[in-house]
């Protein structure tokens, strides 16, 4: 499975943007699409995750409200759709996939097996 990232930029606050993970590889029915960040000097943290076959989502909390998953299947693709983004968005933006959904893992980082290179986002205050 290999995963492309991109969409990140530079972006005032209050302003939005729009992330895309496009798959290919191999069939994703069964497989679970995460999106996570990287600030400078901290941990990779859980931003939501999917699944690719079904409705279920799931947000951290920090960005509830204001980010959103949605996803074109005729393109292999995710969204991460950003809006009232705050300076503390600022971070390098991953998108992962695992095999299988598991609602209790899913924010786990390191249950993903495939991720993609990574994409900025700057909001700036």
């Amino acid at each position: 499975v290999q995963l492309q990232a991109s969409g990140g930029g530079l972006v005032l606050a209050g302003g939005s943007l729009r992330l895309s993970c496009v798959a290919s590889g191999r069939a994703f029915s069964t497989y679970t699409m995460g999106w996570f960040r990287q600030a400078p000097g901290k941990e990779r943290e859980f931003v939501g995750a999917t699944m690719w076959v079904g409705t279920l989502v799931f947000y951290a909390d920090s960005v509830k409200g204001r980010f959103t998953i949605s996803s074109d299947n005729a393109k292999n693709a995710r969204y991460l759709q950003m809006n009232s983004l705050k300076p503390e968005d600022t971070a390098v933006y991953y998108c992962a996939a695992r095999k299988r959904w598991d609602q209790n893992e899913i924010a786990t980082m390191k249950t993903y097996e495939f991720w993609g290179q990574g994409t900025q986002v700057t909001v700036s205050s």
